[in-house]
């Protein structure tokens, strides 16, 4: 079983930072791409940014610039700093994770419970 645990969100002004953090626990041979997405109230979720073991990053086009996420792969964490945050970055933001859980076996998407960041006018 693998368990994704998020921390990190908050309240912040627009114009603010905040840090969101990801670790992966449990029994799993490796972690293959990491990337966080996240749902406003009324919307789908979308993919907000991602990376790869090798640290390739993909982001979405209205958070290029502000937002970088990174990984540390022997802590099996990823991180996503946000910067210059908007009102319309208030979403609930969620932990994705492709997992090996063995040796043999093909990867399965493993998902955080999901962090609050709400930005303020």
């Amino acid at each position: 079983q693998v368990q994704l645990v998020e921390s990190g969100g908050g309240l912040v002004q627009a114009g603010g930072s905040l840090t969101l953090s990801c670790a992966a626990s449990g029994r799993f041979f490796r972690i293959s791409d990491m990337g966080w997405y996240r749902q406003a109230p009324g919307k789908q979720r979308e993919l907000v940014a991602s990376i790869t073991s090798s640290g390739r990053t993909n982001y979405l086009d209205s958070v290029k610039g502000r937002f970088t996420i990174s990984r540390d792969n022997a802590k099996n964490t990823v991180y996503l700093q946000m910067n210059s945050l908007k009102p319309e970055d208030t979403a609930v933001y969620y932990c994705n994770a492709e997992v090996y859980t063995t040796i043999w076996s093909r990867t399965a998407d493993y998902w955080g419970q999901g962090t609050q960041v709400t930005v303020s006018s």
